[in-house]
């Protein structure tokens, strides 16, 4: 796998987590008023621009984590490390955490085997384990289905048990697998209806399809903007996503459009500005960008361990 494909999905996802942050929970109209065209610093979280917040720090622990193979028991130690110790964050504080996120990591904490520590009650559905399951498209990318899908059922589920937290995961990485494989975006994102419709509906994730039928039965790319919600809920979440991926031109383009959907603009920028990064590649990424990153040089270099693990 080359290493500029893993480096421009990581800051494809952490820049646009970046760019989010100063304006989440900004509403739609007031982004109308004034839109993000750059990156910003201050703001809702009072932090330096090219700050990432929680859905970064998870992702990078998950990275760290696979470069030494799949364990979940790993991947819930460094998710608790980062919860108590602020392990993986851009200036060693923890902030924005989500509630179902930080319940589950107390459970883990208390002694709760990983698997079984995510809530699975239907309100319990927020974008918490989507927003940091990206590395598995890489590290599953030649996987038979009924592994990958297992894997990736069982790292949502650290934090997220329930049915439609999960499906949103498997939709997510099945999406940035066919990119990964050289795929146009329209073209990948059937091949993922296909091959996500065809594994699951003898299952019992298919009484969730109704949930996802904007993005599984029809072309969500067709909606109009105002048809796109952009809050935290897990559907909302990879709907406005998907939007914005399929919708936008460019790296540039994609993120600032999620952005500028407001609400919650760093998860919705890094789920988007993932795909993106692995569509369009680092050098679609403006360089003043990657530049203001936080910890930067050590987002390479673990990017790099993370290339020489899976080649």
């Amino acid at each position: 796998m080359s290493r500029n494909k893993i480096l421009g999905a990581i800051f494809g996802f952490c820049i646009g987590d970046a760019l989010g942050v100063p304006v989440e929970f900004k509403s739609r109209e007031e982004l109308i008023k004034e839109p993000v065209t750059d990156m910003l610093g201050y703001g809702t979280y009072d932090q330096p621009p090219g700050t990432w917040s929680d859905d970064t720090s998870l992702t990078l622990c998950l990275v760290e984590s696979l470069c030494n193979g799949f364990s979940l028991e790993d991947i819930a130690e460094k998710y608790t490390k980062w919860y108590y110790d602020a392990y993986w964050t851009p200036h060693n504080v923890t902030f924005g955490v989500g509630n179902t996120t930080k319940e589950a990591i107390c459970r883990i904490s208390r002694g709760v085997n990983p698997e079984q520590a995510g809530l699975d009650d239907e309100y319990s559905n927020g974008n918490g384990s989507l927003m940091r399951v990206l590395p598995l498209a890489f590290y599953l990318k030649d996987v038979e289905d009924e592994e990958k899908y297992d894997v990736i059922h069982k790292v949502s589920s650290i934090t997220h048990r329930h049915l439609r937290s999960i499906l949103a995961c498997s939709i997510y990485v099945e999406y940035a697998i066919n990119l990964l494989k050289g795929y146009l975006k329209d073209e990948a994102y059937e091949n993922m209806k296909v091959n996500i419709t065809n594994f699951y509906s003898n299952t019992d994730f298919k009484k969730e399809f109704d949930s996802y039928s904007r993005i599984l039965k029809y072309d969500i790319a067709k909606l109009k903007e105002e048809e796109i919600k952009s809050s935290g809920y897990v559907v909302d979440t990879l709907e406005a996503a998907f939007w914005c991926f399929l919708n936008g031109n460019g790296y540039k383009e994609v993120v600032l459009k999620a952005v500028n959907l407001g609400n919650d603009t760093d998860t919705i920028a890094a789920v988007a500005g993932g795909l993106a990064g692995i569509y369009y590649g680092i050098e679609a990424i403006p360089k003043k960008w990657i530049d203001l990153v936080a910890r930067k040089d050590d987002i390479i270099r673990l990017t790099e361990q993370f290339s020489n693990r899976i080649r």
